[in-house]
């Protein structure tokens, strides 16, 4: 059979026939038509809608988000066995761990730990570095250098 408009119809079982309520006691939803026993819910126009009912209604809506998320990120730990990928005599930053894939682009800052051990001299910049880290780092041969960087000076309302 040809398609045309007159032999057009939805497929098999994709549209289901709408239960017909308030039709009598043999239809199953006859008498109170599946809305119980009276009441405000019972009746024609009847129950409120949900409306605004001051703070506690709206704090009830937001999502249930637990936890804390600190706005100042960690720094990305990186154990002195893995400095071996540099060059004897490299400067070793934030952007050089970047650039060899040591450190995800998002991070921020770095800590250098103190697992296991380095063989080459390097100059460590503007990395955070424990005391066991540095320790191996100038066994090596190596140098820690961090610039002292000043806190932002909280904004108090001192009049």
């Amino acid at each position: 059979m040809s398609l045309s408009l007159h032999t057009l119809k939805p497929a098999h079982g994709s549209r289901e026939k709408s239960f017909r309520i308030g039709r009598g006691h043999g239809s199953g939803r006859g008498k109170t038509a599946g809305k119980g026993t009276k009441g405000q819910k019972a009746r024609s126009g009847g129950r409120k809608k949900l409306k605004l009912k001051g703070l506690k209604q709206m704090l009830l809506g937001f999502p249930k988000n637990r936890g804390f998320q600190s706005r100042f990120p960690d720094a990305r730990a990186i154990p002195v066995s893995r400095l071996d990928a540099f060059d004897a005599g490299a400067t070793v930053s934030v952007a050089s761990l970047k650039d060899l894939g040591l450190m995800r682009r998002r991070d921020v800052s770095a800590k250098i730990v103190g697992t296991g051990s380095i063989k080459k001299a390097l100059k460590i910049t503007d990395v955070k570095v424990t005391a066991g880290a540095k320790a191996a780092i100038e066994a090596a041969g190596g140098s820690v250098a961090i610039s002292k960087k000043t806190k932002p000076k909280s904004k108090s309302n001192n009049k």
